[in-house]
């Protein structure tokens, strides 16, 4: 998962790249980059670390011009080299800069295409640099020396017909404009805002609506599935709908877990999706465990908070913090390697003792992925003190490998593959464990705009979306990601304009 926006201004534009990377960096806390565009020369900053540590005074000197690219990035393979950083760039035609939220099911098949048919190389392990060279192959051949509108539709229209899988990407064309496009699906969120001035209008793109609100642009609307969006470096906007067959199929896990609660995605609002949640999980509790008695329910900071909030609002139970969270974590099942998820997982939470001592309580996530969190989390509320602990996910069992750019490919990592919900209790070391039902999460969520009918819940049913992912294809994806978990040296990348123009594609 990772974080994109893009901004076309009448001044310059790297403050609000970093301020709206700033509020994204929950999508991606790996490494972050920025590229913006002067008197047609690129400037990009980009290194591993959260947001506010890569860029310093100095770098934000560098990277002037009025349009410009950010990216936010977590491994979705267990790499956390800065050499896959984004934004990535290419110099042929024109010059592209390039950053993408979301994974490419098709990239083995992409990378011979890119090689044997456009003679391009791919200098890292990063799908969304075989995307970049896609895009930048159908506009080499779709366009001549002045690129018009309709060259970067038809450019677009062949990456939809040449990429199965999930993604949101924005680029950066010297010379022309900024681009963004949705993948058929709708699998990734992207949004597009304006701000106008006396100067004239400025457009924005950014994973998700908090961006814009952060920044002063005024959300217009989400990207369509299958969209792409151009303006130029005038401020001109120019949309089309660039797929033949393109459906509204958004990922369920944004609601879940991803995205932050102020989000607004596809016309549905995440806070009032988790409050359905918290609804509905609820109404099962009551029902399936009324002979249990629960003094209090405390959420797992900080997704699950609303949700346990309408718990005990729908159990008529106390609601307490019973977890102080230090905010300067990253998250756990994010972070590549299992030795590095369990030691972080008492460094990211405390316990108030006398929330739990003595009390039946009852715990609130918003999922259980690998189960080594929740079974830290359950001893430390039995060592406060508490009585027995019960165990509600927001979300239903996490049995099948996500493919669409979150990291967790690999089923034998994920504790309800394989095992029924008794088992999964007993693993965790739970009196009693609840999940929500597949059906009550779509309804939550879909209740926000009924006009979504499907959402994309792969990690949960095994139905992936794009129709081209099978047992094979998951093995292979399983073996790629041992081999990227053995690591590269890490290296912070800033290059001078200079630099930029002699790089290679």
């Amino acid at each position: 998962m990772c974080g994109i926006v893009g901004i076309v201004g009448t001044e310059p534009v790297n403050q609000s790249i970093y301020d709206a990377l700033i509020v994204l960096q929950h999508r991606g806390q790996d490494a972050a980059g920025i590229m913006t565009i002067e008197n047609n020369m690129f400037h990009l900053r980009k290194a591993n670390g959260l947001v506010r540590d890569v860029f310093h005074t100095r770098h934000m000197k560098r990277l002037s011009g009025n349009l410009g690219i950010g990216h936010c990035r977590y491994p979705t393979a267990g790499s956390s080299s800065s050499a896959e950083s984004q934004p990535f760039y290419v110099n042929s035609p024109y010059g592209i800069a390039f950053a993408h939220n979301g994974n490419l099911t098709n990239a083995d098949q992409l990378q011979d295409e890119v090689f044997k048919i456009a003679r391009r190389h791919i200098n890292t392990t990063s799908d969304s640099e075989i995307l970049l060279n896609i895009f930048a192959h159908a506009l080499t051949n779709n366009s001549g020396l002045d690129v018009t509108p309709s060259d970067i539709f038809k450019a677009i229209e062949i990456v939809h017909s040449k990429i199965k899988g999930a993604y949101a990407a924005v680029a950066a064309i010297i010379g022309h404009g900024l681009v963004a496009f949705r993948d058929p699906n709708g699998i990734r969120p992207l949004v597009l805002g304006k701000r106008s001035s006396l100067a004239g209008d400025e457009y924005m793109v950014a994973s998700e609506s908090v961006a814009l609100d952060t920044v002063g642009f005024e959300f217009i609307r989400d990207v369509a599935p299958g969209e792409a969006i151009y303006v130029t470096e005038r401020g001109e906007l120019y949309t089309q709908q660039c797929a033949p067959k393109a459906e509204f199929h958004p990922c369920i896990f944004e609601f879940v877990y991803f995205a932050r609660p102020d989000s607004f995605i596809d016309g549905i609002s995440v806070y009032a999706s988790r409050v359905n949640m918290g609804r509905k999980l609820g109404e099962k509790i009551k029902r399936e465990w009324a002979d249990l008695d629960i003094d209090v329910v405390i959420p797992i900071p900080e997704t699950s908070m609303d949700v346990a909030l309408q718990i005990a609002n729908t159990l008529e139970k106390p609601y307490r913090q019973g977890f102080v969270k230090n905010r300067y974590i990253g998250r756990t099942f994010i972070m590549p390697g299992q030795k590095q998820r369990r030691k972080s997982v008492r460094r990211k939470l405390n316990a108030i003792s006398s929330e739990f001592k003595g009390k039946n309580v009852l715990l609130v996530d918003d999922s259980i992925v690998r189960g080594t969190t929740s079974e830290q989390i359950i001893e430390m509320a039995r060592e406060s003190g508490a009585n027995k602990v019960y165990f509600a996910s927001a979300a239903p069992e996490i049995r099948f490998p996500n493919v669409y750019g979150i990291d967790m490919p690999s089923a034998t990592e994920l504790i309800a593959y394989g095992r029924e919900t008794q088992q999964i209790c007993e693993s965790i070391k739970a009196d009693g464990l609840i999940f929500q039902e597949i059906g009550d999460l779509v309804a939550a969520v879909s209740e926000e705009n009924p006009d979504i009918t499907r959402f994309e819940t792969s990690v949960f049913d095994g139905n992936y979306v794009t129709g081209d992912v099978d047992q094979h294809y998951l093995e292979r994806i399983d073996r790629a990601r041992g081999e990227a978990a053995k690591g590269s040296p890490t290296v912070q990348v800033e290059l001078s304009n200079l630099e930029m123009h002699n790089m290679s594609n």
